[in-house]
């Protein structure tokens, strides 16, 4: 009798232990399941830039999706980090906040070019990947009363005389600077023979074209639509896989179409700092998939213009290492790297 009420009573202490055990796990942000609420605390969007660009922009968008669908029943808060195109933020990320799943960083290619060009002694490898969210095609426009038609006759004249075209866009090593890199490739030239002239906005490069201080200048196809639709300058191309509308009221040819070898597309994604379990990255991923598959941001997309370019998981840290390695050569081929 004393034997059975032994077992008994050891059989009542393990499902106490087991109890527990459930317990303390789940009053560390997971539940009886094994799996991770998130968030489970306030959540934090780096911005590794001033506000009004368009990381910031993007990080804004993604806070007001969240907390207008409910997707976080935690705060969802930003703060911006600025300078070196990023790289600061990049370098705070990685050690501060380092093993911190609640600490996300909106980002992008021009911080892929940032990197290089600043010579930041922290890379992006050195992040957790997460998502890719959005994309924007570069066009490339010259002045209205230019005399290139088309897209080959500026880059014959590029390849056979680099010093008659004056190139413009963004910053040094950003997304136009990378795509005038890559024409020079694919048309034969050479892209360190480029002339490139860095502005510091927009505005600055919409002034020199029509000033006739540039040749042809490069940006984000949203930049120039309203000087193609007034037809002071002329859309030669944009950089993604099909073509859109910059202002013309039909699609813009694209490079390859123009027999060059090159596709590029500003995209920018999220990422998480270095030393997160897997636990916490399946969690965060999950998150963000929820968060491109909800009502607000999907409309968000629409209204500003984005194109959808949604990469997680396997996948996003797939692109992340390709474009890293992509960038870095053609930063170096220009004489950045």
């Amino acid at each position: 009798m004393r034997t059975r009420h032994s077992r008994i009573l050891a059989a009542i202490a393990v499902a106490g232990l087991l109890l527990a055990g459930c317990q303390k796990d789940t009053a560390g942000g997971g539940n009886a399941s094994g799996a991770v609420d998130y968030p489970s605390k306030t959540l934090q969007l780096m911005v590794p830039a001033a506000p009004g660009g368009g990381w910031d922009l993007t990080a804004r968008t993604m806070q007001k999706a969240m907390t207008d669908d409910k997707l976080a029943t935690k705060p969802v808060e930003v703060y911006n980090v600025t300078g070196a195109a990023g790289t600061i933020g990049l370098a705070q990320l990685v050690s501060k906040n380092r093993g911190d799943a609640h600490h996300l960083m909106v980002m992008g290619l021009v911080m892929v070019g940032g990197v290089v060009a600043n010579k930041s002694p922290v890379k992006l490898d050195q992040v957790t990947p997460i998502a890719t969210l959005t994309a924007e095609q570069e066009v490339v426009v010259v002045p209205a009363n230019s005399k290139y038609t088309t897209l080959k006759q500026l880059m014959d004249d590029a390849k056979a005389n680099p010093a008659s075209i004056n190139w413009g866009g963004g910053s040094a090593g950003g997304t136009d600077q990378i795509l005038v890199g890559l024409l020079a490739k694919a048309a034969g030239a050479d892209p360190k023979a480029m002339k490139y002239v860095a502005y510091s906005g927009g505005g600055e490069a919409k002034a020199a074209l029509l000033a006739g201080d540039l040749t042809a200048a490069v940006s984000g196809q949203s930049e120039f639509k309203d000087l193609v639709a007034a037809k002071k300058v002329r859309a030669l191309a944009v950089s993604g896989a099909t073509g859109v509308d910059v202002g013309e009221g039909k699609p813009a040819p694209t490079i390859k179409e123009q027999g060059f070898d090159v596709d590029l597309m500003n995209w920018r994604g999220v990422v998480a700092p270095p030393g997160i379990s897997n636990g916490d990255k399946a969690a965060v991923t999950a998150f963000v998939d929820k968060l491109h598959g909800s009502a607000g941001w999907t409309a968000a997309m629409k209204a500003q213009g984005w194109e959808d370019f949604y990469k997680s998981g396997d996948e996003a840290s797939a692109f992340f290492a390709s474009e890293n390695e992509r960038i870095t050569t053609v930063l170096t081929d220009i004489g950045l790297g």
